[in-house]
């Protein structure tokens, strides 16, 4: 059993962290689109991720947070709340962007992660939470299923 204190710490994202944002976020990509999606850029983290991220710290609908273990980053998520429209007149927090390097798996990081962003999106007025995952990802799905979310919606593609 573990110690505590041996537990990733999960805060928001500061302006030091972005360099390991884009490392985490590369490896997200990497892993993930990098195996299940030609059309993904796998180099778009390197190319335009501390933009974006540097974006995202500062503002107030968008969440970035780190799990630190050690003062090393360990891994990441980056969430958005929106306003409802006319059609879908709720507010909504999606989860856009979740990585845990591979050695602190299965140690409650990710649940950590995914705790603060919904206690987040609950702050913010959120009325539903979504997130996205490929579906030949079954370990992603499991995850998520486990954290709280249920199927919603199915997006089929067909390549031309």
């Amino acid at each position: 059993m573990s110690d505590h204190h041996d537990q990733p710490v999960v805060r928001r994202a500061r302006r030091e962290d972005l360099p390991a944002l884009v490392a985490s976020s590369t490896a997200l990509f990497a892993e993930d689109a990098g195996t299940r999606d030609a059309t993904v850029d796998i180099n778009w983290p390197l190319a335009q991720g501390a933009e974006r991220f540097a974006k995202g710290i500062d503002d107030p609908a968008r969440l970035s947070l780190v799990a630190e273990h050690g003062g090393e980053v360990v891994g990441h998520l980056v969430g958005t709340v929106a306003e409802g429209s006319a059609m879908r007149p709720v507010k909504l927090a999606t989860l856009h962007s979740l990585y845990v390097r591979p050695p602190h798996r299965g140690t409650r990081t990710g649940a950590g992660l995914v705790a603060a962003f919904l206690d987040w999106a609950r702050e913010q007025g959120a009325q539903l939470a979504e997130v996205t995952a490929y579906a030949a990802n079954a370990d992603a799905i499991r995850f998520y299923e486990r954290n709280g979310f249920g199927p919603h919606t199915l997006t089929l593609g067909q390549s031309l």
